[in-house]
């Protein structure tokens, strides 16, 4: 990129860039996602962050507070929104082809943790100071949003286990199960498969879909003529996931547009976050389940609240 200009530090480019740029893209470790995003808010700008959008409650709730304060967006870069084998799901369920969804599972299989750059601690996903946690940090954001999308609501309890198979300080497998008021979900995520592949099912009470990387297939439940399987091409073996931003950038814009400065996308961010803290809360007691019945609700500069099945707030008693 000859025409990028570098800088040492954020606060350095915020400094040198002032009145140049609308918003900020933070693609930064999770570790310095939250102090990145207090520094572009405070200087008037939007926030795009990577997921997960902070490694703790605490701080994914005070970017959110922030965000509203500032009157600026603050959105999460949940791309796997917009492959497009989940853009073909979406329109299955908004069908009501299978009915309700009441049982998910979710499977995501890797054979190693993606790599840095070399010039800058390439495994660091594997070091808990930077990540703020192994695979569970780095994909159960995308786990868990689509639950939450295929369940509509989001869950009220989990029990997790966690195994770290080659001594680094971050679990390389993760498995739980999330109790919702609709239904159940279990998930499974590995960085030491045999194979890289993503397997989702979704179970209604009028048949079943499953998701197996670019291949839908659709079951009835009574093994009728309404059975169907459709390949929907969505590069899941580039790790980049390049083709699917231009429809997240889009939505993004849009919510700039509305001043949708804290969206249902943001909350589903920060109960990502709230998750994947009672995952962990979970594992190290042994798998015991974890409550997540305290409501989220975010306190609005105006005095008002944010309430209701997707909410803000909460006691944030859990902690990678």
């Amino acid at each position: 990129m000859p025409r990028a200009r570098i800088y040492a530090s954020h606060t350095e480019l915020l400094r040198a860039e002032a009145g140049n740029v609308d918003f900020v893209d933070i693609a930064t470790p999770p570790y310095a996602h939250a102090e990145v995003a207090h520094a572009a808010l405070g200087a008037g700008l939007h926030v795009l962050c990577e997921k997960p959008v902070a490694i703790s409650s605490d701080e994914a709730q005070s970017m959110a507070e922030h965000a509203d304060r500032a009157r600026r967006v603050f959105y999460p870069c949940h791309n796997y929104k917009h492959a497009p084998v989940i853009k073909a799901v979406r329109s299955i369920l908004e069908r009501g082809t299978v009915g309700k969804i009441h049982l998910v599972t979710l499977q995501t299989f890797r054979t190693t943790h993606a790599r840095g750059t070399r010039d800058w601690r390439p495994d660091w996903r594997r070091e808990r100071m930077f990540a703020g946690g192994g695979i569970a940090m780095d994909h159960g954001s995308h786990t868990f949003y689509l639950a939450f999308e295929w369940l509509r609501s989001h869950p009220t309890s989990m029990g997790a286990k966690t195994f770290n198979s080659d001594g680094a300080d971050t679990e390389d497998n993760f498995s739980c199960t999330l109790t919702f008021p609709t239904g159940i979900a279990s998930a499974h995520l590995t960085w030491t498969a045999g194979a890289r592949k993503v397997l989702y099912t979704l179970h209604g009470d009028r048949g079943a879909i499953t998701v197996d990387d670019d291949v839908i297939e659709v079951l009835s439940r009574d093994g009728s003529a309404h059975d169907e399987s459709q390949s929907v091409p969505s590069q899941w073996m580039d790790a980049s996931h390049k083709e699917w931003f231009s429809s997240l950038l889009d939505q993004f814009a849009q919510a700039i547009d509305r001043r949708d400065f804290v969206s249902h996308d943001t909350l589903d961010a920060l109960q990502c976050v709230r998750v994947i803290s009672a995952g962990y809360a979970s594992a190290a007691r042994g798998g015991r389940e974890v409550n997540l019945t305290t409501p989220l609700t975010l306190q609005r500069s105006n005095g008002s609240a944010v309430a209701g099945a997707r909410t803000l707030r909460h006691s944030a008693a859990f902690r990678p």
